[in-house]
């Protein structure tokens, strides 16, 4: 990026790290989010002279793999169990994100995108 004089970073980031929900279960995965976002700040001021854009995608609750792999539940079970009462996002939003990240122009650089399905409460 720096030798072609341009390029973008997208860090995929959730909500979870600009807010600690109550409850255990999720400490560690925000303290890691948190890290991120703190990251990815340090890496915009170290290169944004060198014509470098840094973007920070927080979404919020994404029907992924994750659910699986924490608690043992297929994605529609887990948004199940709890009642969700709003249609979560999927893969699909998120890609969609950022396309629209990548599409502004030039001289504009979106710090924070902040993603939620209408619906979700803030933490």
């Amino acid at each position: 990026m720096e030798a072609g004089g341009s390029g973008h970073i997208i860090n995929l980031n959730s909500i979870l790290g600009h807010a600690v929900p109550n409850g255990p279960t999720l400490h560690f995965y925000t303290g890691t989010k948190h890290m991120i976002t703190a990251l990815t700040e340090a890496l915009r001021k170290t290169v944004q002279s060198k014509n470098i854009k840094v973007t920070s995608l927080s979404p919020g609750i994404v029907a992924t793999e994750i659910t699986q792999r924490a608690f043992g539940l297929t994605p529609a079970e887990a948004f199940a169990s709890t009642a969700t009462p709003y249609k979560v996002l999927d893969s699909e939003d998120v890609a969609e994100a950022i396309v629209y990240i990548l599409s502004v122009p030039a001289h504009v650089n979106i710090d924070e995108l902040t993603l939620t399905p209408q619906g979700q409460h803030a933490l």
